[in-house]
């Protein structure tokens, strides 16, 4: 699509200023996605062929206005985070692909009662300053309090908080990554990662990913390709897979990334849904050659954009350097929100309602699918999601276009692969929304008769 309007722009048959189809009307005519359409008009627009004009939809740009060519690192990491934008703009009403709890999970919380009170709650002035680029001091020595109880030492001068577990990569990203630098990342793994890397012009090299944990063989295999730079995985209720790392595999990591001199990024987002004795690298390591990072994101609302990296002290310091010049400070505001939500116990009485949550869906999807033809085996730990391999004759690609014609929004498994070539073909499902009654229907119609390409 994008090959085709720009040569129809470049040669002359679509004349400045003319309006193309809108988004609805392209994914119709093309057979393909809403988010296909706006990844590729996204693409028009940063090449400068198209322009969007807001409520009106995209035109072909004049010629005086054309914007210079996107850098490639650009277009690329827009078209590795293309699933994103879904969740962002939240284009279908059935997501099973969807990476985030629903709303109603948090809302229907007494959390929330307690967010609206503790907001009005919040000093005057103190909320209105930029405060310190660490962060607020209370909800830094919280953090560092709850990974001590993981087994990792860590004190308040090692937490910097950031604007969620996003910003925290970034911030790594920015600290250990220069272009060309080799990195190892899981695959599958979380996708926006993969973004951020080429966006960093790096070489990324995924490292094959089991449900105990990267596969041993093949990250030595890897490194007789060249050392990397650092290895960033997720250890506990992996995004995608579901799986969880064991400490025999732990240990192999820790073993290669001491022999081979590369750092560990280790983020882990489900920390406070799962046992503090579960086995990550940061409790192993005590924070020498593992970057650990966290978020509340996950489990208290995305709304609020708070995490937090720690790691060992000089390295903090780097990287609160990197914040101060980046973005100066986080917002106080959320900050003393979360701090003031763990201090009364209404955070660890939410948790304990959204664990319960998380396992009567996950029990509930794991038989409903088993139903409908897709049996797949229990998660080692509870986190959001379940990776479902799909029988030979199902193709993935055609699948999901099928499921987005009908208003389904799926996840496909190639994305999750940091070349999108991956494995067998699967799919990620959130255990929030995979008993959903019309995509059981869907799929259940799609087993009996392989969608096809």
């Amino acid at each position: 699509m994008v090959a085709r309007l720009s040569a129809a722009v470049e040669s002359g048959l679509l004349r400045p200023g003319a309006r193309v189809a809108s988004v609805r009307e392209a994914a119709l005519e093309q057979g393909v996605s809403k988010n296909t359409v706006t990844e590729a008009y996204d693409r028009l627009v940063a090449s400068g062929h198209l322009e969007a004009r807001r409520g009106a939809g995209y035109f072909v740009a004049a010629q005086s206005v054309r914007q210079p060519p996107a850098r490639s690192e650009v277009v690329e990491a827009l078209g590795l985070v293309s699933l994103l934008r879904e969740q962002t703009e939240g284009h279908y009403v059935v997501r099973p692909g969807e990476g985030r709890p629903p709303p109603s999970w948090m809302e229907e919380s007494e959390l929330a009662r307690h967010v609206a009170r503790t907001a009005r709650a919040q000093h005057r002035g103190e909320t209105h300053g930029y405060g310190s680029s660490w962060g607020y001091g209370p909800l830094r020595e919280q953090v560092a309090l709850a990974l001590t109880e993981r087994s990792i030492d860590c004190s308040a001068g090692q937490v910097l908080l950031t604007q969620g577990a996003n910003h925290a990569l970034d911030l790594v990203i920015r600290h250990l990554v220069a272009p060309g630098d080799r990195v190892f990342v899981d695959d599958p793994g979380y996708y926006p990662l993969f973004a951020k890397l080429r966006l960093a012009r790096a070489e990324v090299v995924g490292i094959r990913r089991t449900m105990e944990g990267p596969d041993l063989e093949d990250l030595r295999s890897k490194l007789e390709g060249g050392r990397p730079r650092a290895f960033f995985t997720q250890s506990l209720a992996h995004n995608p897979t579901g799986g969880t790392l064991i400490p025999s595999v732990a240990h192999g990591v820790l073993q290669e990334a001491e022999a081979h001199g590369f750092q560990i990024v280790e983020d882990d987002p489900f920390a406070d849904l799962l046992p503090p004795s579960s086995p990550r690298l940061a409790s192993l390591d005590g924070l020498r050659r593992v970057l650990y990072v966290g978020t509340f994101s996950k489990t208290l609302s995305a709304s609020l954009r708070v995490g937090y990296v720690a790691a060992a002290a000089p390295v903090a310091r780097a990287l609160d350097d990197l914040k101060l010049i980046t973005v100066v400070s986080t917002s106080q505001f959320t900050e003393r929100l979360v701090a003031g939500l763990i201090r009364d116990g209404h955070y660890l009485r939410h948790l304990r309602r959204l664990r319960q949550r998380v396992e009567a869906a996950t029990a509930q999807a794991l038989q409903d699918l088993a139903s409908v033809g897709l049996p797949i085996a229990p998660p080692p730990c509870r986190g959001f999601y379940l990776w479902a391999a799909l029988p030979p004759g199902l193709e993935e690609e055609a699948l999901c276009r099928e499921a987005a014609r009908r208003g389904i929004f799926l996840a496909p498994g190639s994305v999750f692969s940091p070349e999108k070539a991956g494995g067998p073909p699967a799919l990620r499902l959130n255990v929030a929304h995979a008993s959903d009654p019309a995509f059981l229907s869907f799929l259940a119609e799609a087993l009996a008769g392989p969608a096809r390409g």
